[in-house]
């Protein structure tokens, strides 16, 4: 594949959503040919992004990092869209966060020279493919996660086996009991710090932790948890730092979900023996969501007492295909098209059929169930009896990560739901 070939690919009508009439077009050329989502132009389901929220979402976020005095890497994982990642880059973002090394493939062909791979790498295949990334990539600066003996036994173990390979920087893992990856104890924690800064296959670079795990949306549980978190890498960072066994020329110190990085973000500022990089790694910001970020964002700003700038830019227009029974509508996407790993989804605007007029969805509208093709409309007011087959109802999801797995692209529209752009993902 070139690299046009991921950066602006040809879609045709075998890409779920692109109009069945349409020839074969270039991601850059479908700006220019005016379709309307409302008008009937493109086929539903259909997941688009709205560009003022989009927009607004951007800049609100980086914002934020500023104000922090922090950088921000946001998760790529999240959209996997190289276009969306050069928006955040041209943002302002310090770099980009990736789980996987194929990821990080997506990520260099947006300009991407920044990374940090939030995850253990220790495979030699993945190894061997780090490896040659950095040496294909001139100034390529990639950090991923160490929290065991035994990782570090698996990298060194291929690095005496590919003499003259550069060490490869990481980040010690701080985790917390019950979670998932990461050192449980400071002791454990200090040991490998050793380790890593002794060996010739790494280079220690930084400190990492994940508090979005424990997240729950409460202020008073969520500042006590994050701030014992906090304190504990913070805590390494210094012994560490004391014992000169960071080995880059700047120290990472870096967290940060979409739930609750504004209780982390200040955290990550310590002054040391040399400079402190923080870096909050939230990635859902971009797009946000109606669920499960709208309301941690809710919470959020009742703390900053100033409110916050994310909205939803993700709606999954749908068409009415069946009113089988009074009180029930059903709609044409389901759980193929939209995420459903943490809650069902929430219906935000309508449109009757023949109109493009945009109306906010009844409040006593509510999907309570998901087939593969079909989500379950159900309403008790007279707007929910007015549904007719063909009326179109837009559904807002929650956690964006699972809806963008599912669309191999997205246009991006303006209010009137006119297509303005449109992002392809790497999944």
């Amino acid at each position: 594949m070139t690299l046009q070939d991921l950066l602006d690919p040809v879609l045709d009508a075998s890409w779920k959503g692109y109009p069945h009439h349409a020839p074969p077009l270039r991601r850059s050329a479908i700006a220019a040919q005016g379709w309307n989502v409302l008008r009937g132009d493109l086929p539903l389901p259909l997941a688009v992004i709205r560009q003022g929220a989009l927009a607004g979402n951007l800049k609100w976020m980086q914002g934020f990092a500023a104000d922090h005095g922090v950088g921000l890497a946001p998760h790529g994982k999240t959209t996997m869209s190289p276009q969306l990642f050069r928006r955040q880059l041209d943002a302002g973002a310090w770099g980009l966060t990736f789980a996987t090394v194929t990821q990080l493939r997506a990520g260099l062909a947006a300009g991407v020279r920044r990374c940090i791979i939030a995850n253990q790498v220790f495979l030699p295949v993945d190894l061997q493919g780090l490896a040659r990334l950095k040496q294909d990539h001139t100034g390529l600066e990639v950090a991923f996660l160490c929290d065991s003996a035994a990782q570090l036994d698996a990298i060194e173990d291929w690095h005496r086996a590919h003499p003259g390979t550069p060490p490869f920087d990481v980040l010690l893992e701080i985790g917390v009991a019950g979670g998932r990856t990461g050192c449980r104890t400071h002791e454990g924690a200090l040991a490998l710090a050793q380790r890593l800064h002794a060996s010739a296959a790494v280079r220690l670079v930084g400190i990492e932790c994940y508090e979005g795990l424990g997240a729950t949306g409460q202020t008073g549980p969520d500042t006590g948890y994050a701030e014992a978190l906090m304190r504990r890498v913070q805590d390494l960072a210094k012994a560490c730092d004391a014992q000169q066994w960071f080995d880059g020329d700047e120290i990472l110190l870096t967290a940060g979900g979409s739930a609750i990085f504004d209780l982390v973000a200040d955290q990550l500022k310590l002054q040391l023996s040399r400079p402190v990089r923080g870096l909050l790694r939230s990635g859902c910001y971009v797009t946000h969501d109606n669920g499960q970020y709208q309301r941690m964002m809710s919470a959020m700003a009742a703390r900053m007492g100033c409110g916050h700038g994310l909205h939803a830019a993700i709606e999954v227009w749908t068409a009415v295909q069946s009113c089988p029974e009074p009180g029930l509508a059903i709609l044409s996407a389901g759980k193929r098209d939209l995420s459903y790993d943490l809650e069902l989804p929430v219906p935000v605007a309508f449109c009757a059929a023949g109109s493009t007029a945009v109306t906010a969805s009844p409040t006593d509208w509510q999907v309570t169930a998901l087939n593969d093709q079909h989500a379950y409309l159900r309403g008790t007011g007279p707007e929910h009896r007015a549904l007719r087959v063909g009326d179109r109802v837009a559904l807002g999801i929650s956690h964006p990560c699972t809806t963008f797995d599912k669309w191999r692209w997205m246009p991006v529209v303006d209010d009137a739901r006119t297509v303005v752009d449109a992002v392809v993902t790497c999944f």
